[in-house]
């Protein structure tokens, strides 16, 4: 029996390669090629659609094109809600990616069990049996569920089951194990996976049926697959937070149809994924009495203000000493160090600096800058800044300190939670009728030795 022919594509392009090399020859992306079944000459399948578009949409003005807002569906999942901008949309297509038993499935559950009692919902599962669904829906106390299942893999017969059933919301779980029987790849193959998602989105176009695709993850914690499967969807969410804690953050990376880094706080309970109305308690600290190289940090979420605590450890190190950090860019924390040493003649060259984000949130945002230095001089120091002590502001390599946006909102939060010290950048200090915030003592500056200097004298 004659071997299949391989092809090597390219996880990030979707490019192809007859042999395996390091760089992708279409992006230059490394070690990005990975081995899969060559398809043979086959009949153009997208040559009727898209002679049918060419035909039925004429070239159209912009300005003549009328254009209206989208109508949103409410999930009944607040939180969810948020980092959709609303609610769902019609027609649209939202990916969501997580570690495995991170709560996607669960939480797609719950949103469709709420969407059943107004809306026809169809909940495909590749990698389940109806029954270990049906399973998992009354533990989470939805027995009496009007959600439709179907436990199949084929493409094609996904696609006749959603013409029959006619749902307003359907949910693949997961896109990973579906497949095309027009193309002769595994399940999981760059190839599937990309026609796969670009089919369901054609339906989900076509007869305005909200589709939500379930991804895989790599070891990295991307999505698994090509990247272009994060190009063909409207929306793309990330599970974010550690599986060994009971809360979990739902971050948008894109969003066609509302803001981009929004972000859903929820709390993993023996019924499910629970929305938490203050996330800003969970990252918080709870010691009894203020501990150095502890700094609130208020940082911003999409749209959300978020307080969270900066935890730094400084401790004596030897030849080769380490720096770590849990939600911080490690980059930058080197470079904050090196800023600490030439403008504010604070040493720890020989010194191991752990830095931590307390509650799994992962800041990458330059306003945490500051927050960081301060933990880490009160840790070196073994002074703890005061209660009630809250700082924020971009810090570059000449020592300066700069505003970062939204800073009112950020204020008036962390005075809305009791805070009263702040130390924050002079451009983010009330101006005009509100000079001040009631309850907050704020220290504006422009430089960080100021700053340090401030926090000292505290």
């Amino acid at each position: 029996m004659a071997k299949d022919k391989s092809i090597y594509s390219c996880t990030e392009c979707g490019g192809t390669s007859p042999k395996w090399l390091g760089k992708c020859p279409s992006c230059n992306a490394w070690n990005t090629l990975v081995e899969g079944v060559a398809e043979g000459p086959s009949k153009n399948r997208y040559t009727p659609a898209v002679r049918g578009l060419i035909a039925t949409q004429p070239v159209a003005t912009l300005s003549e094109i009328e254009a209206t807002d989208v109508d949103r569906q409410s999930t009944g999942v607040d939180e969810l809600d948020r980092v959709l901008g609303g609610g769902i949309v019609a027609g649209g297509v939202v990916l969501i990616g997580g570690d495995p038993g991170i709560g996607k499935s669960t939480l797609l559950l719950q949103a469709l069990d709420s969407l059943s009692h107004s809306m026809r919902t169809l909940y495909v599962t590749g990698e389940e049996s109806g029954a270990q669904v049906a399973m998992r829906s009354r533990r989470l106390g939805l027995g009496a569920s009007k959600v439709r299942v179907l436990a199949e893999i084929q493409l094609e017969k996904i696609s006749a089951a959603i013409e029959a059933e006619q749902p307003a919301v359907c949910v693949i779980d997961s896109i990973q194990t579906m497949y095309s029987d027009q193309l002769s790849s595994a399940p999981g193959s760059v190839a599937q996976v990309r026609e796969c998602a670009a089919q369901l989105t054609r339906i989900a176009k076509s007869t305005g049926i909200t589709i939500i695709l379930v991804g895989h993850v790599t070891k990295d914690g991307a999505l698994a697959g090509p990247r272009v499967l994060e190009h063909i969807v409207d929306t793309v969410l990330y599970f974010e937070g550690d599986t060994h804690s009971s809360f979990r953050l739902v971050r948008a990376i894109k969003n066609r149809f509302g803001a981009v880094n929004e972000i859903g706080v929820f709390a993993m309970t023996e019924k499910g994924l629970k929305g938490v109305a203050n996330p800003s308690a969970i990252f918080l600290s709870t010691h009894g009495d203020p501990v150095p190289g502890s700094c609130v940090l208020v940082t911003l979420e999409g749209t959300r203000p978020l307080l969270v605590e900066i935890q730094a450890l400084v401790d004596s190190g030897g030849p080769s000493p380490r720096r770590l950090s849990v939600g911080i860019d490690r980059d930058r924390l080197a470079m904050m160090l090196a800023v600490l040493h030439r403008h504010a003649g604070i040493a720890a060259n020989d010194q191991d600096v752990f830095v931590n984000a307390v509650g799994g949130v992962r800041i990458s945002e330059p306003a945490a800058d500051l927050a960081v230095m301060l933990a880490i001089q009160g840790s070196l120091r073994g002074k703890a800044l005061p209660r009630g002590f809250i700082a924020f502001g971009e810090v570059g390599l000449a020592g300066e300190v700069r505003p970062a946006p939204r800073g009112q909102e950020r204020l008036k939060e962390a005075a809305k939670l009791g805070f009263s010290v702040a130390i924050v950048p002079k451009a983010n200090a009330p101006k005009g009728s509100a000079k001040s915030i009631e309850g907050l003592t704020i220290h504006a500056v422009d430089r960080i030795e100021q700053a340090i200097s401030i926090a000292r004298g505290l």
